[in-house]
């Protein structure tokens, strides 16, 4: 349980950043910070925060600006009094973003911005939030977002495969730097059921092809919930899990124990 935590997550105004800012207000933190760079968005979140019993403030931030970063945890800290635990889940894929996403046709442009959204803003934000996760007594933590493709190589995707490598590496070496007061620990899912991955399958010719695809060398044999993926988070962000610290939680189905080095 995260009980009498105050909480910062980041890309949480819908998918796996919802569901870990709902699931922590579920849980009994004290209050939660919902930030995205969709301010609408993360109103929605917070209203449904507040539904699951915590309190909850909205901050837009775009985590391509550290200024903004910093005002993010600025704010946070302002309204709640500290801070506890940081959730760096902000995220973008190549796809989404390009046609062009081989190693060889990828744009300049592109790579920097995965770069900066995945890479450059989480330790933009655990540089602004290590004071005040310094001086907390409730367990401070940091818990980021990776992926099973920080872990093993995908075709099409360099970029994010590359960020999200650098991220797992990234924790390890912030759990090593902010030791032992504040622990840090990453995730690392496969699909997940989100808009984002929910819009990839509607947009091709054959979705239930296309699903089945994504999930095929699972050993659950369907996408995760975001739920699923918030119930791993927050117990990394809780005092069970005050032993733990430098680690990459997989979250996959099993799929990596077929696809690559675990």
């Amino acid at each position: 349980m995260v009980t009498a935590k105050i909480v910062l997550v980041t890309g949480a105004g819908q998918g796996i950043g919802r569901a870990i800012a709902i699931e922590m207000a579920a849980q009994g933190a004290a209050a939660v910070s919902v930030a995205d760079r969709d301010h609408a968005t993360a109103a929605e979140t917070a209203q449904l925060v507040g539904q699951a019993g915590g309190d909850a403030v909205a901050i837009g931030c775009d985590v391509r600006d550290g200024r903004q970063i910093e005002a993010m945890v600025q704010e946070t800290v302002a309204r709640f009094g500290g801070l506890d635990v940081l959730v760096n889940n902000a995220g973008i894929i190549e796809t989404t973003l390009t046609g062009e996403t081989t190693v060889d046709t990828l744009s300049e442009e592109i790579w920097d911005t995965v770069q900066a959204v995945n890479l450059k803003a989480p330790w933009l934000a655990m540089k602004a939030a290590a004071p005040h996760l310094r001086r907390s007594e409730r367990g401070p933590n940091i818990v980021n977002a990776a992926s099973v493709s920080g872990i093993t190589g995908f075709p099409a995707a360099p970029a994010y495969c590359a960020s999200k490598g650098g991220l797992v590496q990234l924790t390890r070496a912030a759990a090593a730097d902010l030791a032992p007061t504040v622990r840090c620990n990453c995730f690392c899912p496969a699909t997940i059921r989100t808009p984002m991955a929910q819009a990839f399958i509607e947009e091709s010719d054959d979705p239930a092809g296309r699903e089945r695809a994504m999930t095929a060398q699972q050993m659950i044999d369907r996408l995760g919930t975001p739920e699923e993926v918030a119930k791993l988070v927050c117990f990394l962000a809780s005092d069970d899990a005050a032993f733990i610290t430098a680690c990459a939680y997989y979250i996959d189905g099993g799929a990596l124990s077929w696809m690559g080095p675990t």
